[in-house]
């Protein structure tokens, strides 16, 4: 998941993507393993897909991960996202969109999925609208077999349509969230590579 900066190949640049959405989803859906959080202090601190743009707050993720200790990330994970009743930090579409869980946005989320042919594991106790899922499903669009689906003009529909409208929010919020140190770092580097993204879908039109 942590490779080597890719060349200039448009092959090893879908990679990078794929490898960033794949990295994105593991660590907002669960407090990262022992196994994720030592692939991470040792990466590359170059940026990890092409443009600078994405260099520095990288640089600023590797680096938090290598002075905090895997517990301490858990913990503040658990605080901000977990325990029982309100989160501090929501990562919810719906919430950002209407102010409310399993309102509208989910349900139109619910029907591009189908429209996709995707759907939600049943031993997955979140909502599709999580970001840790939309990040994984913007992953198989990317580098997924099924040639119907996963190409280009999915992948910006489904940004546009799921991720674009909301995803800064939650960035804005949790980069400013005074429990987070670790995680502030993660929503710095998501919006930067989400800012990379829409301009790269922008480019197509």
């Amino acid at each position: 998941m942590l490779t080597a900066p890719p060349t200039a190949s448009a092959l090893d640049e879908e990679t990078a993507r794929a490898e960033i959405y794949g990295l994105l989803a593991q660590l907002y859906y669960a407090p990262a393993d022992a196994a994720l959080l030592a692939a991470l202090r040792v990466a590359p601190t170059e940026a990890p897909a092409e443009g600078a743009f994405l260099q520095e707050p990288w640089q600023q993720l590797v680096g938090v991960a290598r002075s905090l200790s895997d517990s301490e990330i858990a913990q503040e994970y658990q605080r901000l996202f977990g325990g029982v009743g309100k989160p501090e930090v929501y990562l919810y579409a719906s919430h950002y969109l209407s102010g409310f869980l399993n309102e509208k946005p989910l349900v139109r989320l619910r029907a591009e999925l189908s429209r996709l042919g995707l759907g939600r594991d049943e031993a997955m106790p979140e909502t599709e609208d999580h970001i840790a899922y939309l990040c994984e499903v913007m992953r198989y669009l990317i580098a997924g077999d099924d040639g119907g689906v996963c190409h280009l003009e999915s992948q910006r529909r489904f940004f546009t349509e799921q991720l674009s409208p909301w995803v800064a929010k939650l960035c804005d919020v949790l980069a400013a969230h005074p429990h987070a140190a670790f995680h502030a770092t993660l929503a710095r580097f998501t919006a930067a590579f989400m800012d990379v993204e829409s301009q790269g879908f922008d480019m197509l039109d």
